[in-house]
């Protein structure tokens, strides 16, 4: 079996303790090395989800009959759009479990299928009743999404509006229901509404999870400028002012050839007209360069 290469910092007593409950199951040399491959797991599904991946068939191939470890394996694959693949792992992992926590994100995993359809019937099951208030609003978000799916916009409005969503108060699901919220809103034109709520999902997201903020400022016509871009712009034109000293200009070359005999003689400019020709001290004389483009 191929193993992945994993940093000597990661021990994997680094996991959660239900998991580590799990891993007592399995000897001792094995439950440590499918642990530090579920930190890995854990460690790059946000900033590297194809290496996360790749950890998690490792965990797999050495421990099939972990919940944990399918689970793992599923939010791998889903960070990776495998969602079918994903599915199947959750689906394993409930059976396994009997848990229905797995119940919105499997119905997400439907709706990346292409059956909307599906998520809507799983969002009014039964399991839905037996999530936690979190899950619950997770299961929100999911049947909002599929209703767009099926151009269905106002009733993903509708899907949206709960007690959640009129709370004040701020939990870790606020800041994306406030964004759903608004960005359902715009979908149908109600601008002014939709600014209005991606202004409270900006109050709430204290982590930055939603891009509210720059969708607020879009509202307000507010255009963000890259600061390395104009660098970039800046040196793109020193680069075009700029004339190799060797090389030969056409009144350079124009000394080398002789003189036409028809050609009237050069008049000598008087020295006030030479003067005023000549660039200031404080003005470097430009040489103007043609823009290839133009050819």
């Amino acid at each position: 079996m191929k193993r992945l290469p994993i940093p000597d910092d990661v021990t994997g007593n680094e996991i959660d303790k239900d998991v580590h409950q799990e891993l007592l199951s399995l000897p001792k040399t094995l439950a440590e090395d499918v642990a530090r491959n579920l930190v890995m797991v854990a460690r790059l599904i946000d900033e590297d989800p194809e290496g996360a991946y790749g950890y998690s068939r490792v965990a797999l191939r050495l421990a099939s009959r972990v919940a944990a470890v399918r689970e793992a394996a599923g939010f791998a694959a889903y960070a990776n759009q495998k969602y079918s693949e994903a599915l199947a792992e959750f689906r394993a992992a409930r059976r396994m479990t009997g848990n229905t926590e797995l119940w919105p994100v499997m119905a997400d995993c439907e709706r990346g299928l292409g059956r909307p359809e599906k998520a809507l019937d799983m969002a009014g099951a039964p399991e839905v009743q037996k999530l936690d208030k979190a899950g619950q609003v997770e299961m929100r978000l999911v049947a909002a999404g599929a209703r767009r799916d099926l151009d269905q916009l106002d009733a993903a409005i509708v899907t949206l509006q709960s007690p959640e969503l009129a709370s004040n108060s701020v939990q870790p699901w606020t800041a994306r229901l406030r964004y759903a919220y608004a960005d359902a809103l715009l979908a149908v034109g109600r601008e002014g509404e939709a600014r209005e709520w991606f202004a409270k999902a900006v109050e709430a997201d204290r982590d930055g999870s939603t891009d509210a903020s720059d969708r607020l400022a879009e509202l307000d016509g507010v255009e963000f400028v890259d600061a390395m871009d104009e660098d970039d712009a800046e040196t793109e034109t020193v680069v075009t002012v700029v004339v190799d000293e060797n090389t030969t200009t056409d009144d350079e070359s124009d000394d080398d050839e002789p003189a036409d005999e028809d050609e009237p003689e050069a008049v000598e400019p008087k020295a006030d007209e030479l003067k005023a020709d000549e660039p200031k001290a404080d003005e470097p004389k430009i040489v103007e360069v043609k823009d290839s483009t133009e050819d």
